[in-house]
């Protein structure tokens, strides 16, 4: 079992910048053959990927935030970051961390962090 933490949302203007933190329970970041990300959920709207790096080291992030966003890790501390910069009233949202692990096909959530942008 996994349990993820994330922390570092809240309140910012738009045109402010926001760094969210995902801490694990044990060392999973990293580990071959999994995919570690950052989802998210506005009202009423479904929950969409934001940005995530897969095994192999390949980054992929939602249109809507490249150039703004930033996804990296540091294993070591079993940690994964999300720096988000420029922020606009649109990226307001419950924000989550996931880790995907293809060998069992489990998914890991944690419990979401709120940032909300003001225009």
């Amino acid at each position: 079992q996994v349990h993820l933490v994330e922390s570092g949302g809240g309140l910012v203007q738009a045109g402010g910048s926001l760094r969210l933190s995902c801490s694990a329970s044990r060392s999973i970041f990293g580990i071959n053959r999994m995919a570690m990300g950052w989802y998210r959920q506005a009202p009423g709207k479904q929950r969409e990927l934001v940005a995530r790096i897969l095994s192999g080291g390949t980054i992929n992030y939602a249109d809507s935030v490249k150039g703004r966003f930033t996804i990296s890790s540091d294993n070591a501390k079993n940690t994964m970051y999300l720096q988000m910069n420029s922020l606009k009233p649109e990226d307001t949202a419950v924000y989550y961390c996931n880790v995907y692990i293809l060998l069992t096909a489990i998914d890991y959530w944690g419990q979401g962090t709120q940032v909300t942008v003001s225009s």
